[in-house]
């Protein structure tokens, strides 16, 4: 990019971060995750309403664009590494026979009722497949906020929805995975060439699972004792997770946020001080620049006013089974899983939102080709209505509850 070009990326990325922070406050004023706003920021920036890369002031727009979907790339990378970091295995196997269920139907219900919404609308299967994926995703970090604010975090619902989610999106990424290798294979998914890429995936997760939970730790413990070193220490959980995001796609075929996934995994076991100083790191790295644009960068190629009428019972059909597929399949997982009725349906509830989750797959079905741009447009709507109905309906269900009635025992040995 020439010198021009840069101040232009200078100027956009700019304007990107300041309405995406101030799009996420006012957000949260209004009672709604901040994500919510900085998608909807997204929306009025691009070409739903401003389309600001195509002002005059942008001599280039495509080369501008492409650049910030690089920058967006990262961003998906580190929040993935993110979530790996916040994993606490104690919590899932408080809970483990709910989180099992609850997670394991909560991403297969999904995929299971995308088939018969998407193909009579005479999409192919390898697309009904991909949004199929795309609903198996929960945001954890929505319900999970909204229950914060009530001071019910620490419910059975709470720690269950942890635990779950945290299985229901290890499916996801890995169905993600498989899904990509498997329609992106070429000489068109013969027989050996899928019994290879299933083989080099399951050798690479095996590989990298290992070097992650047994070397990371120890590799950063004796980093951490090392005066030279233990103020780099951050530094090197970020080159973790750029060399785990390459080997991911480069060695193993699978998706980069998988390697980043399985970093983040692997140093969640060091000390809470190592991890603290990781955690702080990340966040000034990619919360304060990098996930803000990716969330803005979503919206700048969505027109929202492109969607034809004739898709808008698609989206409607998808909506409805995102959240029935969530509050049915989650809830009657936890239900087998030792939950009651009353449990297991907020639990449902609370698994609903798709949010920043949905948005990775979905736009990693976008940039691989198995998403179409027409297809993405009422899959990011169902995604968009997800996030924002979650708190209302999660503060619903919650109405009559108190944190103290409900404590689990797991969450306050924790």
């Amino acid at each position: 990019m020439e010198s021009g070009g840069v101040i232009q990326l200078f100027l956009a990325l700019g304007v990107m971060i300041a309405a995406a922070e101030i799009a996420g406050a006012v957000a949260r004023k209004l009672g709604q995750p901040r994500v919510f706003g900085q998608l909807l920021a997204g929306v009025i920036l691009g070409p739903t309403l401003l389309d600001i890369l195509h002002w005059g002031t942008f001599s280039d727009p495509d080369t501008l664009y492409h650049t910030i979907h690089e920058l967006a790339e990262l961003g998906v990378l580190f929040l993935m590494f993110s979530v790996g970091l916040e994993v606490h295995l104690h919590e899932l196997l408080s809970v483990g026979k709910v989180a099992l269920w609850g997670g394991l139907l909560g991403a297969v219900l999904p995929l299971a009722l995308a088939l018969p919404a998407v193909m009579p609308f005479g999409y192919d299967l390898d697309a009904a497949i991909f949004v199929g994926v795309v609903m198996a995703a929960t945001s954890v970090s929505i319900s999970a906020q909204t229950l914060l604010e009530l001071g019910i975090l620490s419910t059975k619902e709470g720690i269950g929805l942890l635990a779950a989610a945290v299985v229901d999106d290890v499916l996801a990424i890995l169905i993600l995975s498989i899904v990509i290798a498997l329609l992106g294979a070429d000489g068109g998914g013969s027989v050996g060439s899928i019994v290879w890429i299933l083989v080099r995936m399951l050798l690479y997760l095996g590989g990298a699972l290992a070097v992650a939970w047994f070397a990371l730790p120890r590799l950063f413990g004796w980093l951490d004792l090392r005066p030279e070193l233990s103020g780099s220490v951050a530094a090197f959980a970020l080159v973790a997770a750029l060399i785990f995001g390459w080997s991911a796609e480069a060695l193993g075929g699978v998706a980069t946020i998988t390697g980043s996934f399985i970093a983040g995994l692997g140093l969640s076991q060091t000390s809470e001080r190592t991890k603290g100083e990781i955690v702080d790191a990340v966040r000034r790295v990619s919360y304060s620049l990098l996930v803000p644009i990716f969330f803005v960068s979503v919206g700048l190629q969505t027109d929202l006013t492109a969607i034809e009428s004739s898709l808008l019972p698609l989206a409607g059909l998808l909506l409805a089974a995102a959240v029935l597929s969530k509050v049915i399949g989650s809830g009657l997982g936890a239900y087998i899983g030792g939950f009651s009725k009353g449990e297991a349906f907020r639990l449902g509830v609370c698994m609903i939102s798709r949010g920043e989750v949905g948005l990775i797959i979905a736009s990693l079905g976008l940039t691989s080709g198995l998403l179409s741009d027409e297809l993405f447009q009422p899959v990011f709507l169902v995604i968009l209505l997800t996030t924002v109905i979650t708190p209302p309906l999660v503060r619903l269900v919650f109405k009559n509850q108190t944190g103290e009635s409900m404590s689990a025992p797991a969450a306050r040995d924790a």
